[in-house]
């Protein structure tokens, strides 16, 4: 049956381009722990979300892309053999970039007329861009008469938002929604990407609260931190032989070679080289159902990207701190990229519904702000519609 989303979806499509569309859909993610180590190629553990964006598409016998927006209330048109493509610096430069680098690697796409929807906030902190850029890129590929290698297809709507728009973001967002798997979150190693699956006891529910502060994840402060990683590596592969990324350096090398870097970037260095060894040591305790310990970890998470990455900010805090003094409450953390979007929460199953109340009420109060709270479960990755 299908959804409001995907009726009303189908029912612009015609409105636009008189024809009957294929559906295709990709979700966004949550991150239980491991932020800002993707692009360090360390350990992180996604889920997708049960919010999507869909893509309407229809062939077109020439070499035009049209796409067309429901969120943003636009239609925009490109030539695919544009030689001197150049980024517009708004939404539609997530999917031209895909459609543009799908060509580079050697797909043969055709045109198409293309309307894109959704149910996932922008700006959330739950990858609504990969979700943009996996959905265009599956439905320009099928459409196209090419097959879709998942991996493949994550890692060119990477070099997409790398090159195109910009945002120097690593593979975690691309790769969970192309590759996840219903019920469980991934523990990805993002040098090898080979993931493996880590169950969440039934007895605990993931709980994302949204301070509606919204980010702009092109902005300076996200690649900036980026490029405090590299200024480390360079300064560690001096000292250390093998260091690549800091994924490479142990916390015991990264305490030893301390004064050899700018105080900043060693406290950038310090947050990825531990949140590594959390995300590690947090999967192995969901492995063993230890939801005590995997809590803690989140909390330690939450410090560490507060005080040494510098990414959360006063209504993130808020937020965890709240969780902190309710019952049930396993862990928390902020989630994504930083500077807004949304606090995730490991709650005692049974305290699930109290919990988000009790959070609303209290954030509510401090802020004037009423959060949107979604209790979630594990969904799967990217593909059509109906078919």
């Amino acid at each position: 049956m299908e959804s409001r989303i995907e009726q009303d979806l189908i029912a612009a499509f015609r409105r636009s381009f008189e024809r009957e569309p294929r559906l295709f859909r990709a979700p966004g993610r949550i991150n239980l722990i491991g932020e800002h180590t993707d692009y360090n190629d360390g350990f992180v553990m996604p889920a997708a979300l049960d919010l999507s964006i869909w893509a309407a598409i229809a062939p077109r016998s020439d070499r035009r892309l049209r796409i067309g927006s429901l969120i943003m209330d636009e239609v925009v048109e490109f030539d695919l053999d544009d030689a001197n493509a150049q980024p517009r610096g708004d939404w539609t430069d997530y999917v031209r970039g895909v459609a543009i680098f799908l060509e580079r690697a050697g797909y043969e796409l055709s045109g198409a007329d293309l309307v894109l929807d959704g149910n996932l906030p922008i700006g959330a902190g739950l990858s609504a861009s990969a979700a943009f850029e996996v959905a265009a890129g599956f439905a320009l590929l099928t459409i196209s008469g090419c097959e879709v290698d998942r991996v493949e297809l994550a890692k060119i709507c990477q070099r997409a938002e790398n090159q195109f728009v910009g945002v120097r973001c690593g593979i975690m967002d691309q790769y969970i929604s192309c590759c996840a798997v219903a019920g469980s979150a991934l523990l990805l190693d993002c040098r090898s990407l080979v993931s493996r699956k880590v169950a969440i006891d039934p007895n605990a529910r993931l709980v994302l609260c949204d301070t509606m502060v919204r980010h702009q994840l092109a902005s300076d402060e996200y690649n900036l931190r980026r490029a405090d990683c590299e200024r480390a590596v360079a300064v560690l592969s001096t000292r250390i032989d093998g260091i690549a990324a800091l994924r490479d350096v142990t916390f015991a090398q990264l305490m030893r070679h301390a004064d050899a870097m700018p105080e900043l970037v060693f406290r950038r260095a310090r947050h990825v080289v531990g949140e590594i060894d959390r995300t590690l040591r947090a999967a192995a305790a969901l492995d063993a159902g230890d939801l005590k310990e995997c809590g803690r970890l989140m909390y330690l998470s939450h410090e560490s990207l507060r005080d040494d990455y510098e990414v959360s900010c006063a209504e993130l805090d808020l937020m965890v701190d709240i969780a902190r003094s309710l019952p049930g409450v396993y862990g928390a953390r902020m989630m994504g990229g930083g500077f807004g979007g949304c606090a995730i929460n490991l709650v005692e199953a049974s305290r699930a519904e109290a919990f988000a109340q009790a959070m609303a009420d209290r954030y509510r109060t401090a802020t004037g702000v009423t959060p949107p709270i979604l209790t979630c479960a594990p969904g799967p990755g990217a593909g059509p519609v109906g078919d």
